[in-house]
């Protein structure tokens, strides 16, 4: 009968202790609220008084979210940078390759591995189309100074001055028309239109006399007169 008594009243005494805590807690909840709700609407007053402030946390926050993106992204590694560069050691390029190179990059102020990669490239094309690398080159030095992103005044960009507009069949197989500001596209692309036009002409001034035009050259005599120089120039390199 004892046990019986001392278990009720230890019952009793865990169901206020109960009772207590849970009362507590809501109160502290309540006031809690209240104390939150007092402290937005007087961050709301105060923005609404002061509106630089407001715009001064603001730009805090943002340039917050903006650095913890930026610590998310995937950096891409060294080696997949190199690897899309235009540009190569002069180290492996033949004699005659490096004698260019060296005058190119001199005389338009380009570095010498981005100019190495375009003579390897215009030497590889010109094999294969019999056309002469240096008459590629020297298309590329009057056209652009070896600037790739270059814009003519009639559309044409990139190294060799191609319209992407005109010619979307010749990009499409190298991605489409932004694979005109790639260097070695635009270099094959132009390559392959002006032995289309040498194809068509009976001299090599008409055919560039049709390039000029096609670039959007205001004086083809001239154009021609200087990109036959500048191969001269290159050739007396060998």
């Amino acid at each position: 009968m004892k046990a019986n008594n001392r278990l009720t009243r230890l019952w009793l005494v865990l169901r206020t202790m109960t009772k207590d805590v849970s009362d507590g807690f809501v109160e502290i909840s309540h006031h809690g609220l209240a104390l939150l709700g007092l402290v937005v609407v007087a961050v709301s007053l105060t923005f609404m008084a002061r509106p630089s402030l407001q715009m001064t946390v603001n730009d805090w926050v943002l340039g917050w979210l903006e650095m913890r993106q930026a610590e998310t992204l995937t950096v891409p590694s060294a080696t997949d940078a190199a690897y899309r560069a235009t540009a190569t050691s002069v180290k492996g390029l033949s004699k005659n390759q490096l004698a260019v190179t060296h005058s190119l990059s001199r005389r338009y102020r380009v570095s010498p591995e981005p100019v190495a990669a375009l003579v390897k490239e215009a030497w590889a094309v010109g094999e294969r189309t019999q056309i002469p690398a240096t008459l590629i080159l020297a298309i590329m030095a009057i056209e652009s100074k070896f600037n790739p992103f270059t814009s003519g005044t009639q559309g044409a960009v990139g190294l060799m001055q191609i319209d992407p507009d005109a010619h979307t069949s010749e990009l499409a197989p190298f991605g489409g028309r932004l694979a005109v500001f790639d260097p070695l596209t635009n270099l094959r692309v132009g390559t392959r239109l002006l032995q289309d036009l040498m194809l068509q002409s009976e001299t090599i001034d008409e055919a560039l006399r049709q390039y000029a035009a096609a670039s959007g050259q205001t004086d083809e005599r001239v154009y021609v007169e200087r990109v036959l120089n500048e191969q001269q120039l290159l050739e007396k390199l060998f």
